[in-house]
């Protein structure tokens, strides 16, 4: 009875556990084009030092066998992650369609907030104060600033009010841009689909 009872533990137990995971085909860090070829972006991705067999140098790839057709066929936009810092997406941000800056991709902040370096560099005057509510609960006093635009991989707002931070190393890429699409966070990825 014991073996009976082991046995059948053993194998409902076995039916509990997670699927194995699926490595993906090409190790690194790459993206998909909308032809969908594997593009190399190997020099986005820090410490991350892979190559493809047999194709190094060549930039462009053809797809993994079975491959899905994702993201540009769809209309959608890719936007690769460069790094998470405490899991949170650092994405490159272009400013007043100028000068790219490294952010974080906050969705539960309704605006984005820029540092006072980003905002040396860019020229950004002071227009104003604004209390905003942080995650800590604080009330907050932030400058306020205005940039003729914000774009991350072909996203972008134009005319957007940011706040000004002096106490964060990267900026905060917040919901006035977000809320604009749908947007799915991915192993590697942000996807934008338009509304």
């Amino acid at each position: 009875m014991k073996q009976h009872i082991a046995l059948t533990l053993s194998i409902f137990g076995t039916s509990l556990l997670p699927a194995a995971a699926f490595a993906q085909e090409f190790e690194g860090c790459f993206l998909l084009d909308e032809k969908n070829r594997v593009i190399e972006l190997d020099s986005l991705c820090p410490g991350q030092n892979f190559s493809l067999p047999g194709l190094e140098g060549e930039g462009v790839l053809p797809p993994p066998p079975g491959t899905p057709s994702v993201g540009l066929n769809s209309g959608g936009l890719l936007v690769p992650i460069k790094y998470r810092l405490g899991g949170i997406p650092v994405v490159d941000v272009t400013f007043n369609n100028s000068q790219t800056f490294e952010m974080l991709v906050d969705t539960g902040a309704s605006g984005t907030v820029i540092t006072d370096a980003v905002a040396k560099a860019l020229g950004i005057e002071t227009v104003g104060t604004a209390q905003i509510d942080t995650a800590s609960g604080k009330d907050v006093e932030f400058p306020l600033g205005i940039v003729d635009s914000i774009d991350v991989g072909g996203a972008s707002i134009q005319n957007v009010t940011v706040g000004i931070a002096s106490a964060l190393d990267l900026g905060l890429l917040g919901q006035d841009l977000l809320g604009q699409y749908d947007v799915t966070i991915r192993d590697g990825l942000l996807e934008f689909q338009t509304r």
